[in-house]
């Protein structure tokens, strides 16, 4: 334990020189990293949002939306199909988890259900009274459809945070059906969850000319239409409305870019589909030139302009009553892509910087009383042996804030409780390697044989405890979220660190003054 080989000394001064280099960010102003070679450390410890401030939302995802959307499509393929047998229909629509209708001739029953049953193949037939035919989805397809809209909402919700370039937001899942997501030092929290709850579905309709908005508001509407408002205004301060047709003649979803522009001094939106939606977007405005084309957005006609010619270029432009704010936050939405179901917030919480600053103000207090008390304590117990480990504990509190900086960990106040108790726990390894090398030392031995049966004595004590305590850890990590998570990562660090200087930093320094000083008795 004695002996130490070159390429150890050169593993141990090179480990300190990169953790004093990756460390040394965080002494420096935020404005001055930017300014640094890219070559040099830039990156310093992200500051969780009991730190900093910032906003806390937890969200609901109607999952029953996603189902009810894919029945009425259903129920348009169901139309569709009776209308091409020439199947004789009434009351068709859903009706609570299934799309129900009622033939007009009984004796049509078994062609009718042949014909619906083969829409989809997640679909079964239920048990229907006399000539009432009900097509529901299956368990299985329904689990699967929730599990798949929370997981999609939680992709868009992570694109969107991304797109207004918060720093390290946290965006996980809890529970079946609810996101949780925190952003440390947002400065406008309402413009962030005014992106969230928008569902931003995109789609392009052609306007129903055969009936007028009057007659749709008396509910002479057709099948197949609907009536929709607008951000247009009248003269009478009232929205204007659009009968549409409910068929998506080009959707959203094959939209590939968005980006915010200007024509004729007015913001507007620049949006390009990929080639299948530019194929459809050119057949359509091709065979419907002279007819108002509406974009719809979230269930409002954004816009209804007239197609004028054939836009085969597989781009446009979105026009309307828009500010620059708005024709940013809506390309943003554009190209983050639309939630699959609406978002809900549950609970929201912002915290201030103030609060943050007052507890930062606290951590440096507890950190730094409480390393100066353990330096205090193993100075007077353990004196010369027990400056070494002195050092060796600034050494770890520099190896630690390196390692935080470098995997861009996010700092919470149980983070720095977790460090506290690294303080503490740094020196365990070393009072027991100088309480095993005093005992030797009593017992008669050399200074050279006590150290060096003293660490090995110790060696397997020392890893026993931090193993234990290191597995905890990891399991407060894989089982806990937020706060608990923040703990279980600057102690495991601290854990693996304090190993690093207790058997490797402050043997070296022992055993490089004990070559030097040659001791006849050891000084503790």
């Amino acid at each position: 334990m004695i002996y130490f080989a070159k390429w150890k000394i050169i593993l141990i001064l090179v480990v300190c020189f990169f953790g004093f280099a990756f460390a040394s960010p965080n002494l420096l102003r935020e404005g001055t990293l930017d300014g640094l070679p890219d070559w040099l450390p830039h990156k310093s410890i992200n500051l969780g949002l009991d730190l900093q401030g910032g906003s806390h939302l937890l969200l609901e995802v109607e999952v029953d939306a996603v189902i009810k959307e894919r029945l009425e499509s259903l129920v348009d393929s169901v139309r569709v199909t009776l209308r091409t047998a020439r199947i004789g229909y009434k009351n068709l629509g859903v009706d609570g988890q299934a799309v129900a209708f009622t033939l007009v001739d009984p004796e049509t029953l078994p062609q009718a259900r042949e014909l619906v049953g083969g829409l989809d193949a997640d679909t079964v037939l239920a048990e229907g009274t006399g000539d009432v035919v009900r097509l529901t989805y299956t368990e299985q397809a329904l689990k699967e459809r929730r599990q798949h809209a929370v997981e999609q909402s939680i992709e868009i919700v992570r694109r969107r945070i991304d797109e207004t370039g918060t720093r390290e937001p946290t965006i996980q899942r809890q529970g079946t059906d609810r996101i949780l997501v925190q952003l440390p030092g947002v400065k406008d929290p309402e413009r962030i969850k005014k992106l969230l709850g928008k569902t931003a579905k995109l789609n392009f309709h052609l306007v129903d000319l055969t009936t007028t908005v009057e007659e749709a508001r008396e509910g002479r509407i057709p099948p197949g239409s609907a009536l929709l408002p607008s951000d247009e205004v009248g003269p009478d301060g009232q929205p204007v409305h659009y009968v549409i047709r409910k068929r998506i003649m080009v959707s959203g979803d094959t939209l590939v870019d968005a980006q915010p522009t200007f024509e004729d001094a007015r913001p507007v939106v620049f949006f390009k589909f990929d080639s299948v939606g530019g194929r459809r977007f050119g057949e359509v405005t091709k065979n419907n030139i002279g007819k108002p084309f509406a974009i719809v957005l979230d269930g409002k006609v954004i816009s209804a302009p007239v197609i004028r010619s054939a836009i085969l270029g597989g781009s446009g432009i979105i026009t309307g009553r828009f500010s620059v704010q708005e024709v940013q936050d809506l390309a943003l939405l554009l190209r983050a892509g639309a939630l699959p179901a609406p978002l809900t917030i549950l609970e929201e919480r912002t915290v201030g910087p103030g609060l943050g600053a007052d507890s930062i103000r606290a951590g440096e207090i507890a950190c730094v009383l409480g390393m100066i008390l353990v330096v205090v304590f193993m100075a007077v117990i353990y004196g010369r042996f027990g400056i070494m480990a002195d050092l060796a504990l600034i050494v770890n509190m520099v190896l630690i804030a390196a390692a935080l900086s470098l995997l861009q960990a996010t700092l919470t106040l149980p983070g720095i409780a977790g460090i506290v108790l690294t303080i503490g726990m740094a020196v365990d390894a070393n009072v027991l390697i100088f309480e095993r090398i005093r005992e030797e030392s009593r017992a008669g031995r050399t200074p050279i044989s006590a150290i060096d049966s003293g660490y090995r004595r110790a060696l397997t004590t020392i890893i026993d405890s931090n193993l234990t305590t290191f597995i905890a850890a990891v399991l407060l990590f894989l089982f806990g979220s937020g706060p608990i998570k923040g703990f279980a990562v600057t102690l495991s660090i601290g854990l693996i660190t304090s190993m690093f200087t207790a058997i490797m930093v402050t043997r070296l320094l022992m055993v490089t003054w004990l070559r030097r000083a040659k001791p006849s008795t050891l000084p503790i």
